[in-house]
């Protein structure tokens, strides 16, 4: 077990960039994925615990709550959480909060990845992808700084309740939009859009591509397809892709990243 640990989910990449930039700087770290179940839960002998994730329907993303009380920290560990977003933070960070004690949060807006809801620039504040990347390395080496140091916030982790209702119908949401998924001509069958779905929704039948029930809304499939083939029905036919440049679908699919 590395001194440090880093639980991460990410869809698109953003999130997974920055446990990497922050494990970086910290060394002896390992990044343990939660796009499905975490490879390791127990984690008591780590002396700094966190975890980074992005706002889904204005909570956390897929099954994380549901992985988060099986995991172990040791009760005199230093925890910290960052919170990705394109606008608001929504109840993630109380949620964990809740469960795991937090010593230190923080939180980021990115570029948007759901882009059936919203173009990929849409964000707070509104910028382009180079100058949104160069803004969350730079975030990530000061939230590096203060977790080296045991920095602890002073400020409270924000309830957010309102959200609670609207994260609460997210996964009705998702999966209804899920169901308008469909790829076009230009499908070549490589099988990116399988490899890169966290909830096993995709899958090959002869040469159609199957869209299951269990969507989530990641959109990796719309923004990793290297042929632009999948959409959200019409609605992201015409509306520019985009997944963290510092990130393989290789990188995602990996259970621990150490550092």
């Amino acid at each position: 077990m590395k001194e440090n640990v880093i639980f991460c989910y990410s869809g698109t990449g953003n999130c997974l960039d920055m446990a990497k930039n922050i494990a970086k700087s910290l060394g002896d770290t390992d990044i343990i994925m939660m796009r499905k179940y975490p490879a390791v839960t127990d984690v008591r002998e780590a002396k700094r615990v966190g975890f980074i994730f992005p706002c889904y329907g204005g909570g956390l993303p897929g099954h994380v709550e549901r992985y988060l009380y099986d995991i172990k920290v040791d009760p005199d560990a230093y925890t910290f959480a960052i919170n990705q977003s394109a606008a608001y933070k929504g109840e993630g960070l109380r949620k964990l909060n809740e469960i795991i004690p937090l010593d230190y949060w923080a939180a980021v807006t990115h570029q948007c990845t759901c882009i059936w809801l919203f173009p990929h620039d849409l964000m707070m504040p509104k910028m382009g992808a180079v100058e949104a990347q160069a803004r969350s390395e730079h975030f990530a080496e000061k939230f590096a700084n203060d977790i080296k140091n045991n920095v602890k916030s002073k400020r409270r982790v924000p309830k957010a309740y309102w959200n609670k209702a609207e994260h609460a119908g997210w996964p009705m949401i998702a999966r209804m939009q899920g169901e308008s998924l469909k790829a076009n001509d230009n499908c070549v069958m490589c099988g990116t859009c399988a490899k890169v779905c966290p909830t096993g929704n995709i899958r090959y039948a002869g040469k159609a591509v199957v869209f299951g029930d269990k969507c989530i809304s990641c959109c990796a499939c719309v923004q990793y397809c290297p042929q632009e083939a999948i959409n959200f029905g019409k609605i992201t036919e015409k509306r520019e892709r985009y997944h963290n440049p510092n990130i393989t679908v290789e990188d995602l699919n990996q259970e621990i990243i150490s550092f």
